[in-house]
């Protein structure tokens, strides 16, 4: 939804949305320090349009100190998964705002250490009364001074004191899983104060933010909800010409082509600048193109402008197929949902085709001028997430490894050879505080091969490993071509001596088809009987998409019952000869 929707046509939608069945939830509590009024309705009616069901809770106004500090206030009853607490500058200072310079260097720095305190203890209070993420706002910076151009000669100044004041909630929160900041200075400067900031709004009803500009702010908040849902997009899918490059290469040829020199092509250039450094921190990229193989190859090896090559793509295809059939081979080749693909096409008609023909496929819409390409890539919120880890950042290296992989499981026509000679070796570990962050990202995200697809965030898994009748385990996959990094995830609740329950297990995708989960399975048996256990029990709940895992605990001799599916430890279970298991 484009935020050139007037605040009036949210308020307007929200009293129609009715029930929907949408898998995913999320509960979003909103807290402010001044009038925020049209802010919960445009972000449901966004998060609807994206098949999210949200429900809200927005405190009464200037009621947030209360609210968090009364362990039975209607907030921890309300028992939010996402709770933004928007304060604005002016409220926060009080007569400060205006008169900064009325009272000494010395006691100034004193008051914005006391509203620095007060507010590390009121976020404390929160993360102790509740699982729910918070987003806190930082403060913006006016550009008023009473001190005008001698502002900037003043050290503990007003501007400069606001600085320090944000610079210490980022500090502060900076390894806390629970809390994050929203920085709203930024956004302030992204749309100019005069816009965020109407004066008449301000003076009839205490709004600081304008309602011209409330869904803006709605659209920065839904990035947070994406992450919390581990909802993010994981490959952009891009067409060729006049999207990676000006003009047809076909028709134009190698030096026709508008790349670089000039206005047009230094757009395609800044387009695949921003893709690169999305690229860089583990978002796949992918070309799905009407074209001469040829032809189009040679640019992407061979053109001096170009920013992208071929080692950046995880997959291309380079032909004269349909789009969408192009679009469905990618994502079995990349082995992701249709759900997981980002469609960047020039032309409208290809766009439309694959809307209808593919909606679970998030087809952007683009403008005739592509100079707003990079613009529309850097606005978009579907690429967050809450944590970037190591395998984040070494994604694409791996699909590139994993390519190497597929074409040499062509070259080899028997199955069982082809596993043979990939050398694969699985580490089992134990989970620990740098695994944390990657085991939780998998248990958020993970779809195919997932027993319960269970969502756990950082804190739960933390949970887990202090608790010592719970085991969080993980394995770290690697083979001749390199290394997988952390692909599969175990948890096992041991509270009953006897009788084990298998809470969760997956696999990533990346790593389906080998039969590490057969080996995964074994150590947990083999260290079940080590134990004394008899049995362990297992539940397998379908969805939409795991339906990869369905054969799984049968095919490891499982048995199912009333109560789910049961194992007896002391059965004979074969473990695939030819991967080499370590168990650290």
């Amino acid at each position: 939804m484009s935020n050139s929707e007037k605040l009036s046509y949210f308020l307007n939608k929200a009293k129609k949305l009715g029930d929907n069945n949408f898998n995913n939830k999320i509960r979003v509590a909103i807290l402010s320090s001044f009038t925020i009024n049209g802010l919960e309705e445009s972000l449901r009616v966004k998060l609807y349009e994206k098949k999210i069901d949200c429900k809200t809770y927005v405190s009464g106004y200037n009621q947030f100190n209360q609210e968090i500090l009364d362990v039975n206030s209607k907030l921890y009853k309300f028992s939010p998964d996402l709770t933004f607490l928007i304060l604005d500058t002016q409220s926060t200072l009080g007569n400060l705002f205006h008169e900064p310079y009325s009272v000494s260097s010395s006691e100034r720095k004193k008051i914005f250490d006391e509203k620095f305190d007060d507010l590390k203890n009121l976020v404390r209070s929160f993360t102790n009364q509740t699982k729910s993420k918070l987003v806190v706002m930082n403060f913006s910076i006016p550009s008023y001074s009473p001190y005008g151009v001698f502002e900037t000669k003043v050290v503990d100044g007003l501007h400069n004191s606001i600085k320090k004041l944000n610079e210490n909630l980022a500090n502060e929160f900076l390894k806390n899983d629970s809390v994050y900041i929203f920085d709203f200075n930024s956004f302030v400067n992204q749309y100019g104060e005069k816009n965020i900031f109407d004066v008449k709004q301000f003076l009839f009803g205490d709004i600081k933010v304008s309602l011209d500009y409330i869904p803006n702010l709605a659209d920065e908040f839904t990035g947070y909800i994406f992450a919390v849902l581990g909802l993010t997009k994981r490959c952009i899918v891009l067409d060729l010409d006049n999207t990676l490059w000006g003009g047809i290469v076909g028709e134009d040829g190698y030096d026709g082509i508008k790349l670089g020199a000039g206005a047009q092509g230094n757009s395609f250039i800044e387009f695949q600048k921003y893709l690169l450094s999305l690229h860089q921190r583990g978002i796949l990229l992918a070309i799905n193109s009407k074209n001469n193989p040829d032809d189009a190859l040679d640019v992407i090896t061979n053109h001096p402008d170009m920013i992208l090559r071929k080692e950046h793509f995880a997959c291309m295809k380079i032909n004269w197929n349909d789009k969408v059939s192009n679009m469905i081979d990618i994502a079995k080749e990349l082995n992701f949902g249709l759900d997981y693909l980002v469609y960047f096409d020039d032309d409208p008609v290809n766009r439309d085709f694959m809307k209808s023909s593919l909606p679970d496929v998030l087809t952007v819409e683009l403008p005739n001028d592509p100079s707003q390409y990079a613009i529309i890539l850097k606005n978009m919120k579907e690429f967050n997430v809450l944590k970037i880890t190591d395998e984040d950042a070494k994604r694409g290296q791996m699909y590139v490894q994993q390519k190497n992989r597929q074409e040499f499981e062509r070259s080899v026509t028997n199955l069982d050879e082809f596993l043979k000679q990939l050398k694969l070796k699985v580490k089992i570990k134990e989970a620990d505080k740098f695994s944390i962050p990657r085991i939780s990202q998998l248990t958020l995200k993970t779809n195919q091969f997932n027993l319960t697809t269970k969502r756990y965030q950082e804190e739960d898994i933390k949970n887990f490993v202090e608790d010592k009748n719970i085991e969080t385990g993980y394995a770290q996959v690697e083979d001749k071509f390199g290394d997988n990094g952390i692909t599969s995830v175990f948890i096992l609740n041991k509270r009953n001596p006897k009788e084990w329950y298998l809470d969760t297990f997956l696999l990533s995708c990346r790593i389906m088809g080998r039969e590490i989960e057969k080996c995964i399975m074994s150590h947990i048996i083999s260290k079940a009987k080590k134990d004394g256990v008899t049995i362990i029990k297992a539940n397998y709940l379908p969805t939409k998409k795991n339906k990869p895992i369905e054969d799984f605990l049968p095919d490891c001799g499982f048995q199912k019952n009333e109560d789910g599916w049961i194992i007896n430890v002391n059965n004979k279970f074969k473990s695939p000869d030819f991967i080499e298991v370590v168990d650290e």
